[in-house]
């Protein structure tokens, strides 16, 4: 374990944590400034280490450039329609910071692109708080959040997620890594299984209008471990993803937390080196987003990488977006005495 200074943001220090497996050789460095996971690499079956995420070498280009690389999003994770909500009658208008029209990641500067504080690190662990203040972006209510980064035998990321709140407000945080399993410019022919048999539909602007739709006979048909390239039926161009698959949840394993136990949600694998990542996740949902916007062919990221369209890709698990506008999806809405908690395990290994 090691602690550098990367930078100040907001008149703050950011430091940079770098953790390890306990035996192994796999090692991540996260931030101070989002909870961001600025770097990871595990070992290939060669004994290689791999990189796997996307990332910058600076605080001033993450400040400037990054597409919640790496960081932790929230007040409220992903989309809020038309940056509004009804709590026990008071309407709530938050910042619209989606085209003017719709919340994305808590707005502006949500949880990922603020300052965190540094609450404990070892060799194999980091612990990062933040406090939101009532009226944040529009938000009710404090709400103090801890994230830790945990790096388990041999390859495993392990994000444990909490919040608390003294007013009732909702809370949907998710993690935001892009990755990529070999280093090529895309994504796009790497594999994957997503344990879902339904989306949430959306509308033209990604806000889900309430709809669970089967994924049978779609482009978003997952459920056999197929490439992420998929032709349009009519251009032959490749399909999109940023969408919500609703996990089926029907393969466990305990989280350690009673009653939460973590699902299996989705694999990717890489054909290039043989490495696979496993998705396990106490959340209902995980976004998909295949990078598809991501332009930053005049930025450089690590050791000078050039990130264009599709470079990584954003398994994100999380409550489905705009929950908290969608009565019969499940509740987003946090209270005094509850603890909002999510546990997500990214685990590496051979394909």
């Amino acid at each position: 374990m090691s602690v550098r200074e990367f930078g100040v943001a907001d008149g703050e220090p950011v430091r940079e944590i770098t953790i390890r497996a306990p035996k192994g050789s796999a090692q991540a460095k996260v931030l101070t400034w989002g909870a961001v996971l600025r770097d990871m690499l595990v070992p290939l079956p060669s004994g290689e280490l791999q990189r796997v995420v996307l990332g910058f070498d600076s605080l001033d280009t993450y400040i400037a450039h990054s597409p919640h690389m790496g960081a932790i999003a929230g007040r409220v994770a992903n989309r809020i329609g038309h940056g509004r909500f009804t709590i026990d009658g008071t309407v709530y208008e938050v910042d619209r910071n989606q085209d003017g029209r719709h919340t994305l990641h808590g707005g502006t500067k949500g949880f990922g692109k603020r300052p965190w504080q540094l609450a404990h690190h070892d060799d194999s662990s980091v612990t990062l708080t933040l406090l939101s203040p009532d009226g944040d972006h529009g938000f009710p209510g404090n709400v103090t959040v801890t994230c830790v980064y945990r790096l388990l035998e041999p390859a495993t990321l392990r994000i444990e997620l909490s919040a608390t709140t003294d007013r009732p407000t909702p809370v949907n945080l998710a993690h935001h890594s892009y990755f990529n399993l070999d280093g090529s410019p895309s994504i796009l022919d790497h594999r994957m299984r997503v344990e879902a048999d339904f989306i949430t539909a959306t509308d033209a602007d990604l806000i889900p209008t309430g709809e669970i739709r089967s994924v049978e006979g779609t482009p978003y048909d997952f459920r056999g471990n197929r490439s992420i390239r998929f032709p349009d039926a009519e251009t032959g161009a490749p399909v999109h993803y940023d969408i919500n698959f609703v996990l089926r949840r029907n393969r466990l394993e305990p989280s350690g937390i009673p009653g939460m136990p973590l699902a299996h949600a989705a694999l990717v694998t890489s054909l290039r080196n043989n490495l696979a990542l496993d998705v396990w996740t106490t959340a209902p949902g995980l976004q998909v987003y295949d990078g598809r916007k991501i332009d930053l062919s005049g930025i450089p990221g690590l050791d000078g990488a050039v990130y264009g369209s599709n470079a990584g890709l954003a398994l994100e698990p999380q409550h489905f977006p705009n929950s908290i506008n969608i009565p019969h999806f499940p509740s987003v809405l946090l209270t005094p005495g509850e603890v909002y908690r999510q546990v997500s395990e990214f685990r590496f290994h051979a394909g």
